[in-house]
Parts: structure tokens; sequence; C-alpha cells
């Protein structure tokens, strides 16, 4: 099975850079699973679809990473990585 490659959005990276050392290590973590198994990530807390493509996990109680699979490719790209009051999925 190959792996998956796996980017991180600039903004997500400059974001990340803003989190506590535990969760950009847990940042990492996701990374690493999800190139090696994919973009279905449930064992991380809170983990869910959030549509067609696109997922989210927290990564703590007050931080999330969100990332999106083009379905048939093996590229994932994780485009948020910050605050979850300030995650694209919460503005409405």
């Amino acid at each position: 099975m190959s792996e998956y490659i796996v980017t991180l959005k600039k903004s997500a990276e400059k974001s990340a850079k803003k989190m506590p050392l535990p969760e950009q290590m847990k940042l990492a973590q996701l990374m690493v699973a999800l190139k090696k198994s994919g973009p279905v990530q449930p064992s991380f807390m809170n983990y869910s679809k959030l549509g067609e493509g696109k997922y989210h996990c927290h990564l703590s109680l007050h931080w999330v990473a969100c990332w999106k699979n083009e379905k048939g490719t093996l590229t994932i790209e994780v485009y948020y990585a910050g605050s979850r009051e300030s995650a694209p999925y919460a503005k409405h």
C-alpha cells in the first residue's frame, strides 16, 4: 500500500507555531498517521467528517486541525491548525 503525501498549508503552519508545544506534537503525530493510513482518523479526539473529503479532530480542548483529501488521490492537505474558536467550520 502506498503512503499518502501530506502537506501543511502555509497559513496552517504559521498558526500551528502559536500553539502550545503538546498540541504541536499532536499535530505532528496526526500528520504521520495521515501519511501512513489516510484521511480517516477515528483514534484522534473528536474526529469527524466535515463534508465531502474534509475532516477534523481536536488536538486538545482548544486546538483543532482540519484536512482535506480529494477522492481517488493520495494527497492530503492540512489546511487549518489552530484555535477551535477560529476554525473554518465554526464560521456560520
